[in-house]
């Protein structure tokens, strides 16, 4: 049966109660603890039965029970008072009102996936947390940013296992009108829409409204009237859902839908941060509207796009960065190209590393690094890994030039710092450690909580997790449970034992079965007499991804095999709730991805900053973090072969447990606490805490690049953006006469006795092929000498302009020499024009005698 009409029903609530449905409608509240008590106090029951979700609680709750909250003189007394905080939280400007005094300008956010809280489904993991985590942060800082995502109508998937510890999938319907979210409207009341086409014709898209706190994250619906063919309606179903197909008309909505949808919305940023490649379509549709505002060329709004965006890629596995089939993406944009003003092939140049006839497919990360001016992975190490995987973009560089930073990720950590132990904090650090978490000295006096009151709300902690994993498996665990297993749930875990916790995506590179490599010795741990271990696992795999769902199985069926189930416990269905639950009451946190395949880590950040104790391979966030002090490291950052690198980890992984964490664990003095470990916890608190905070990380990218693009965007448009025509024309030019370029002799001077220390002094004559010297930049480029003959990691500095000697111009500098050792320098000349962000993207280098 289908209704003739549909409407949506809202529950009727009295006046009084209004602040109360207006914090429901904001994610604020779910970083504040007070409001999180406010919401739950309501009915606690109904609060866990609706996954957290103010909304749907409000929705649910009878009329009488509204009315008697309403007459409470307690519950009105509190929310008066929450309502006051939340309202002169959103009031005040923030920390960027002190350092930015425009505010026109915006920055605009675009990511594939949000996670907010575990009652908006729309993540999958650790890139959507850290999404949700960045708007969290940028509204604490007051920061204009605006964000960009997709809406699905069924989210993520929830996750069972079969009693063989096979993965299932199931996908649950999401109900819109029972999430904190608002139609944008036009003025006569009909949704805002926009467009976007695609082979089955024109896919209209609607735009929602969620709050988080004063960012607001508009998302994109596709599941409306579709005149042209209505299974476009079905294109946002499910995050990364479908087939190829799927995924490009996702991208497409994303990235050219989510540009058009701040169009009509009025906003026009002055700068796009791309997170991760699904939306580096946007940075075509932005140089569309560019073309259409100025009256440029592609070639020039292109230009101007990449000189205001800025973009960030996650993940150092290959498979991880999304390659479309080209014939593939000609059916979905081969109109849309020619309305670009440009062909096939200069597109498809746009999404390659080299030529085009190097590669078969068109790299999305490719696309978001040509198309951008600041560009950064997620840690100092992966920075490293993101140069080496991408260093063929800017192939005449050397690799320590290529211009991809690392720009360490963080945590909210209002969002995952554990209450008792933030009520704890107040007590002895102040309230500076909520209000700049990310500043060093608001962490300074960590060590005057009491040994025995940081253990205390420690154990309890622990406690929480033994008590909330039991209720997790009967909640959730119904296909995989048998009736005598349910019956014995009190015996699943052990309040008092250290306990690991093991909580990521199951990809194979992420080795959750390290730990089992050899069940005989992890028994032995786990059962031994005086210092026993307990594990707590979670993680999904993608629904495609079948050696993942193996890994899940095979860890399953070890347990079971070894009886090993009231030790050894895997949670079903992991969000961010049952994050929440580990990262705050384990003892250790266990991280054993292959190097250097950890980008960065988060979940371990989440967990240092409840003093939980990180136990991990040197990679990632860890191989910046640890001082030896603070946690533990597995190795010492080597990199086998895959068998042998498995092997030795496992072995050390073991003798770690054995012989250091679980001695320190269990050495527990005559005061009744384990003195040695809770100190390390105060180390772990205090040194990674603050550096690790997100409330840094949007500093840092606020600083270091949205300041600076957004700043570089309005002086690019002045004047209709003369500065990027001139530009544009000036490589157009270079094109041309770089061939002709060419270095005579380069005299070095000191390089016969030299020593550390000493000024070693070059020259030499250029023929510039009619260019001025004002449009180059001349360097040495100098530095140690490998096995190769080749300098890998370069140094330089600038040559002088002298003088002309007939054509050619004269140049002389010099250099100190820094370190000992075979040691060799290089003189090469670049195109330089003032819209430049980067010296190597002028993509042009000459080397003397061909060198490079």
């Amino acid at each position: 049966m289908k209704p003739v009409a549909t409407f949506t029903v809202s529950p009727t609530m009295p006046e009084t109660l209004a602040p109360l449905k207006e914090l429901a409608y904001n994610y604020w509240w779910c970083w504040h603890q007070p409001a999180i008590e406010l919401f739950r106090q309501i009915d606690p029951v109904r609060w866990e039965s609706v996954g957290h979700n103010p909304v749907a609680l409000l929705a649910e709750l009878p009329p009488n029970r509204l009315e008697d909250l309403s007459n409470s003189n307690d519950f009105m007394a509190q929310l008066r008072e929450i309502y006051d905080t939340y309202r002169a939280y959103m009031d005040d400007r923030g920390w960027y009102s002190t350092i930015e005094r425009s505010s026109a300008s915006y920055v605009a956010y675009f990511c594939a996936e949000f996670g907010i809280h575990e009652s908006f489904t729309s993540y999958s993991g650790g890139l959507g947390v850290l999404a949700g985590d960045h708007l969290k942060s940028a509204s604490d800082l007051g920061l204009p940013l605006v964000a960009v995502g997709l809406l699905y109508q069924e989210g993520y998937f929830s996750q069972y296992l079969t009693q063989n510890g096979w993965q299932n999938e199931k996908y649950k319907e999401v109900e819109f009108h029972v999430l904190p979210l608002t139609l944008v409207e036009t003025s006569d009341g009909s949704p805002l829409m926009v467009t976007v086409d695609l082979p089955q014709g024109s896919c209209n898209v609607q735009i929602w409204r969620m709050n988080v706190g004063r960012v607001p994250l508009y998302l994109l619906d596709t599941n409306v009237e579709q005149p042209d063919d209505s299974s476009m309606k079905n294109i946002t179903d499910r995050l990364y859902g479908g087939d190829v197909d799927t995924r490009i008309m996702q991208e497409s909505i994303l990235g050219i839908g989510g540009v058009r949808a701040l169009q009509a919305l009025g906003i026009e940023p002055s700068a796009i941060h791309i997170n991760e490649g699904h939306a580096a379509f946007s940075m075509l549709e932005r140089s569309r509207i560019f073309m259409d505002r100025y009256g440029m060329t592609f070639a020039e709004a292109f230009r101007l796009t990449a000189g205001s965006s800025v973009f960030t890629t996650h993940t150092p596995v290959p498979a991880g960065n999304e390659v479309f089939n080209r014939e593939k993406l000609k059916e979905f944009f081969g109109a849309y190209i020619t309305s670009l003003g440009i062909s096939w092939d200069e597109f498809i140049e746009l999404g390659t590393k080299m030529d085009v006839e190097s590669e078969e497919g068109f790299s999305m990360t490719v696309l978001g690094l040509r198309g951008s001016s600041h560009r950064n992975g997620v840690s100092k190490l992966h920075g490293v890994v993101a140069r080496n995987m991408w260093k063929e973009v800017w192939n005449d560089f050397s690799l320590s030039e290529v211009p991809i930073a690392g720009l360490t990720n963080g945590i909210h950590t209002a969002t995952w710092v554990g209450p008792e132990l933030a009520d704890l904090f107040d007590r002895y650090l102040g309230p500076q450690w909520r209000k700049e978490p990310h500043k060093e000295e608001s962490w300074a006096s960590i060590d005057s909580i009491p040994n025995r009151e940081l253990w205390s709300v420690h154990q309890r902690r622990r406690e929480r997790l033994v008590l909330g994993a039991r209720q997790h498996i009967l909640g959730k665990h119904s296909a995989s449970l048998t009736a005598e297993q349910s019956t014995r749930i009190d015996d699943c875990l052990d309040p008092n034992i250290l306990t690991i916790g093991f909580a990521r995506r199951f990809a194979t590179y992420k080795r959750a079965d390290l730990l089992m490599k050899d069940m005989e010795r992890l028994s032995a741990l786990i059962k031994h007499a005086e210092r026993p271990v307990q594990v707590v696992l979670a993680g999904k795999a993608h629904p495609n991804d079948g050696l993942g769902k193996e890994l899940i199985q095979s860890v399953h069926q070890k347990i079971k095999e070894w009886s090993l189930e009231h030790r050894i416990v895997f949670l079903e269905d992991y969000n961010m709730d049952v994050a929440r639950l580990m990262v705050r009451g384990c003892d250790v946190w266990l991280n054993t991805p292959r190097r250097p395949h950890e980008a960065s880590g988060t979940s371990g950040m989440k967990a240092s900053v409840n003093g939980v104790l990180q136990c991990s391979i040197l990679d990632g966030w860890w191989a910046e973090a640890h001082d030896g002090k603070n946690g533990f490291a597995i190795g010492h950052g080597e990199e086998f072969e895959e068998v042998e690198q498995d092997a030795a980890d496992s072995a050390t992984l073991y003798d770690l447990i054995e012989h250091r964490i679980a001695p320190l664990f269990y050495d527990i003095g005559s005061s009744g606490v384990p003195d040695g470990w809770v100190e390390m916890m105060k180390n772990c608190i205090r040194t990674l805490s603050w550096q690790f905070s997100a409330l840094r990380m949007v500093h840092d990218y606020t600083v270091q690049t949205y300041i600076p693009t957004m700043h570089r965007y309005h002086d690019l448009i002045e004047n209709n953006g003369q500065a990027v025509r001139d530009a544009t024309q000036f490589f157009d030019d270079i094109k041309n006469l770089w061939p002709s370029i060419s270095i005579g002799e380069v005299n070095v001077h000191g390089g016969e006795s030299a020593y550390v220390g000493k000024n070693i002094r070059v020259s030499t004559k250029i023929d510039l092929a009619g260019l001025s010297p004002e449009q180059v930049i001349v360097q040495v480029a100098y530095g140690h000498v490998d096995s190769h003959g080749s300098i890998p990691n370069v140094h330089t500095a600038t040559l002088t302009y002298s003088g002309m000697d007939g054509r050619l111009a004269e140049y002389t500098g010099s250099y100190e020499c820094a370190e000992s050792g075979v040691q060799g320098c290089t003189v090469r000349v670049i195109p330089t024009h003032p819209t430049l962000a980067q010296v190597p993207d002028a993509f042009y280098v000459t080397y003397a005698n061909g060198t490079g």
